[in-house]
């Protein structure tokens, strides 16, 4: 029976990351993960365009400022959701589902709440948020219109994420696919209907696409959840197990004592970005609609280093889990030559083709193209070094490091970037913007190298569970039969 059950986990996804080859291993995971992301950014592009050619370049502007306030609310969460993972992953490399359970089920209780209060308090505070942004004052009724209505649909989109968050933990890269693609082709789909009032269905604008999105999201989490118990995955929750669904105080506290700071991580990042927005929107309409396209192939280009990244966590946080320090600098090394390869290459073919790529939301006649293409060019090729941190982060995350990437962060951000676009912009006008992205990546990498290479992570601790290579193997063997399968129940 537990030879079966051992079976089962690989036959319903999980891939094994504590043997065999990991270069192979690595990319093999990362390629889902990588789909899920291509296919969020490309429902995000989609939108876009139908946004851009149906409604104008007002609507388009509005909904860069609506995605970045909804980016900054949901990070908190999102932190929650990452420590999450990571603990997940650690039970797996230790052989304990049911422990990677009682995870799942404390954290789903937890976003239960978590989800419904950021809904409310996007709600009520989006005009002020906008007002604050200094958003356009012409932009400002589609902005809010866009917004309050993307609240509504945020409880669906926190649960589906968490969730397929703790699935790429256990070892299940395509699960998640199969239902993103399932949330993009709806939401694509049902944003013309809803934008432009096709059938029985009213006229929204641009609330339309937000309600697309909302109807995409609570679809999309039902599937799954029927999935999940249909295929008897092993991180769904039966009988006795629903008890999990109380939230364990040791566990609440390490993903409240991890999470915050990952959590705060979004929030540095995100709120950088409302700053840089809110530069950007004194530029006039034309400057923020260029640069909310640009940000639609930023999202493609930094795609691959995102995906590496969670799948390095995920891989070496199982190691981790079951002791096998001797993988960790090699699934690294690994991670970050594959970034290197596949974001390198995205950014020379982008230069190649930005005119046409661009001219899909603009238009080729569009005022916005020439300034879009000008920020392509002077910032895309930063995101190379980016994606170099993003593995290193994940790795150092994995075992519970959370403080020192938030400070490189923040110094990145913050005075480096933003330092940037202040200080230069008397001598270098607009220019200075754009230049202020690509320095502060680089300079993340270079903190992120300085820190894998000599700081104490490796001295972390992610959970009251056993992290010397000893007492983890300890650990992993009790868990074994004298066959050499394990039990899945711990």
């Amino acid at each position: 029976m537990i030879r079966v059950a051992e079976a089962a986990l690989h036959r319903r996804g999980q891939r094994d990351f504590l043997t065999g080859p990991i270069g192979s291993t690595l990319l093999l995971f990362a390629l889902p993960t990588l789909g899920s992301g291509i296919l969020q950014s490309l429902n995000g592009s989609v939108n876009a365009i139908w946004v851009g050619r149906f409604l104008g370049e007002d609507a388009l502007a509005a909904t860069s400022n609506g995605n970045l306030v909804m980016f900054l609310l949901l990070a908190f969460v999102f932190g929650f959701g990452m420590a999450a993972t990571i603990l997940v992953g650690q039970a797996f490399g230790r052989r304990d589902v049911d422990g990677a359970r009682r995870v799942v089920g404390t954290a789903l209780s937890s976003f239960v709440l978590a989800a419904v209060a950021v809904a409310l308090l996007g709600w009520i505070l989006a005009p002020a948020i906008l007002e604050m942004l200094a958003t356009p004052a012409d932009v400002v009724p589609l902005a809010l219109a866009y917004l309050r209505i993307i609240f509504l649909s945020m409880p669906g989109l926190l649960m589906m994420s968490m969730i397929m968050m703790a699935l790429r933990g256990s070892g299940d890269a395509m699960t998640p696919l199969w239902f993103m693609l399932l949330a993009v082709l709806l939401d694509g789909g049902l944003n013309p209907v809803f934008i432009l009032g096709l059938g029985p269905v009213p006229r929204f604008g641009i609330a339309g696409s937000a309600i697309a999105s909302a109807i995409a999201n609570y679809v999309s989490l039902a599937a799954l959840l029927i999935y999940i118990y249909a295929r008897d995955l092993p991180l769904r929750l039966r009988g006795r197990e629903y008890a999990y669904l109380r939230p364990d105080p040791a566990i609440l506290r390490t993903l409240l004592a991890k999470g915050l700071p990952m959590g705060l991580q979004m929030i540095v990042i995100s709120s950088s970005a409302l700053a840089m927005l809110g530069l950007v929107n004194r530029e006039g309409v034309v400057t923020t609609a260029a640069y909310g396209v640009t940000q639609q192939l930023w999202t493609y280009v930094q795609m691959p280093a995102m995906a590496l990244g969670a799948a390095v966590s995920a891989m070496v946080a199982q190691n981790i889990g079951a002791g096998n320090w001797d993988r960790v600098s090699r699934i690294t090394r690994s991670g970050i030559i594959y970034n290197i390869l596949l974001t390198g290459g995205l950014v020379i073919l982008l230069t190649m083709v930005d005119r046409p790529a661009l001219a899909l939301f603009l238009g080729p006649d569009s005022p916005a193209l020439p300034v879009a293409r000008h920020i392509q060019l002077v910032a895309t090729w930063g995101f190379v070094a980016f994606g170099v941190c993003l593995v290193l982060f994940g790795t150092v995350r994995a075992n519970g490091q959370v403080i020192w990437p938030l400070i490189i962060l923040f110094i990145s951000m913050y005075p480096v970037r933003l330092g940037i676009a202040l200080g230069a912009y008397d001598w270098m006008g607009a220019d200075a913007l754009w230049l202020s992205f690509p320095m502060g990546m680089v300079a993340t990498m270079v903190m992120a190298i300085a820190y894998y290479l000599h700081g104490g992570w490796r001295q972390s601790r992610m959970t009251a569970g056993p992290i010397d290579e000893n007492e983890c193997v300890e650990q992993a063997e009790a868990n074994r039969e004298p066959g050499g399968s394990f039990n899945p129940t711990g």
